[in-house]
């Protein structure tokens, strides 16, 4: 650059703009600022006042140089690469969190996990990216490493959001964070392994030698993820709207127990009396609340929904939205609202690999929490904390003995099978589930007089 001063000597801007690319990195930065657009000023002024609008060749070439090196400067001050002194161009990838437990990793120590992100380590690929195994060397624990997709500011804010929210956010059913990698443009997540997978592949991916879910496997998921939702929506605050449930973001550790991943989409719920906030649409087709949608108007009720379309895919084993199906029967909601007017059809909603094997009053009920979770209205759908209750009384399987299949259904006497010692302590028990399902029947009846009441919603 000081070079292209002696080819014109007599442009002050030329030495002006050497003078400010030339300056350190330790020099204060205000004067190669000042510097620079001083020279942005005089190249305008003279172009207009002494060359009629005609910009020499050199000021503009000398303009775009020290213009591309403050830049430069800048980027590699806020987004420093670890492993070099100079300034890269690359996509930037967001500094390292202050205050953030989760703890941070080089790329090179996950490449190592995850054997250089090798096929045979691959556990998923989506939009966000692709999930490999890994083993981290400092522990020997084994790991989910997320490596992100996304590119640009809209990827970096799905890190970052990600990154915060289960730093903050601790619940048996959510999924925890061991840490994270900023290292120059990549950008990773490094969860707790969860060794079965995600719910897709257990309901909806089954091979053929593969078991299906059971019924009260089914409902223990429901009443999990629904834990999950309501810890989100009333422990927390302000409330966070997860905005991205289905099946292929609840992960189930060994005991089938559900914990919610992929918080990217997650945003910060209405404060201050009020009922949604604005966003642009994002989320899963099929998913997604109708009123937010339409209106892009976002509310804990828009969790509410997605719940509902899960809890009936949980019931059913159908797809959200299945294009394979016949016409009247591809969108699940749409032909599960038909059945919704008669509870008499509610058992042919049941998973024809259940093979009979569900009691009909927890389907039923279970049937009955899910309408009115995918009401239409959204100010008319129960909150979380009243699902969440309802299905950890739907989740209780029987300690002994097997249900009889529908549609006769069983008495508490049919339940269990006593034993010589044990006949007070089964009945009891007994007992208690006819108690918790009683429960659970009168919150149902509650909401549909609330619902009556308002002169909305479905008809069943």
């Amino acid at each position: 650059m000081v070079l292209l001063g002696f080819f014109h000597p007599q442009t002050w801007q030329t030495w002006l703009c050497v003078a400010t690319v030339s300056f350190p990195d330790s020099f204060p930065r205000v004067f190669r600022l000042s510097g620079f657009s001083l020279f942005a000023v005089s190249v305008i002024w003279n172009a207009v006042h002494k060359l009629q609008g005609r910009f020499r060749l050199l000021d503009i070439l000398v303009f775009l140089v020290s213009g591309i090196k403050e830049l430069l400067r800048k980027g590699s001050r806020i987004y420093p690469s670890s492993n070099s002194r100079s300034p890269v161009a690359v996509s930037p990838a967001p500094p390292p969190l202050q205050g953030v437990a989760a703890q941070t990793f080089t790329f090179h120590e996950l490449a190592s996990a995850t054997k250089n992100f090798q096929q045979e380590c691959l556990l998923g690929e989506g939009g966000f990216g692709r999930v490999y195994k890994g083993k981290l060397e400092n522990t020997g624990q084994l790991a989910a490493v997320k490596q992100l997709g996304g590119n640009g500011l809209q990827g970096n804010r799905e890190f970052l959001v990600e990154i915060l929210m289960l730093s903050l956010l601790h619940h048996q059913n959510l999924v925890n964070l061991i840490g994270y990698c900023a290292d120059r443009d990549q950008r990773l997540l490094v969860y707790e392994f969860m060794p079965l997978g995600s719910l897709e592949d257990h309901l909806l991916d089954i091979t053929p030698d593969q078991k299906p879910l059971g019924w009260f496997t089914r409902m223990k998921i429901a009443s999990g993820v629904a834990k999950g939702l309501e810890y989100m929506h009333d422990k927390a605050n302000p409330p966070i709207i997860y905005r991205n449930l289905k099946p292929s973001s609840i992960l189930l550790d060994e005991d089938f127990n559900p914990k919610l991943s992929d918080f990217g989409l997650a945003k910060l719920g209405p404060v201050e009396g009020k009922t949604h906030i604005s966003s642009r649409v994002m989320g899963t087709y099929g998913y997604c609340a109708p009123e937010y949608a339409r209106t892009g108007q976002l509310s804990l009720n828009s969790d509410v929904y997605s719940f509902g379309i899960v809890l009936l895919e949980l019931i059913t084993g159908r797809r959200a939205i299945d294009t394979t199906r016949p016409i009247e029967e591809q969108i699940l909601v749409s032909w599960a609202q038909l059945i919704f007017k008669d509870p008499k059809r509610f058992p042919e909603m049941a998973d024809p690999l259940l093979q009979g094997d569900f009691p009909v009053q927890g389907l039923n009920r279970a049937v009955a929490v899910a309408a009115m979770c995918v009401q239409e209205e959204a100010s008319v759908r129960p909150s979380m904390s009243d699902v969440a209750s309802a299905l950890s009384f739907l989740s209780i399987a029987p300690e002994q003995g097997v249900l009889a299949p529908p549609p006769v259904p069983c008495s508490a006497s049919e339940e269990t099978a006593p034993s010589e010692d044990g006949n007070h302590r089964d009945e009891e028990s007994a007992e208690q589930r006819q108690q918790a399902v009683a429960e659970a029947m009168e919150w149902g009846s509650r909401e549909n007089h609330r619902r009556d009441g308002n002169g909305s919603g479905s008809s069943w």
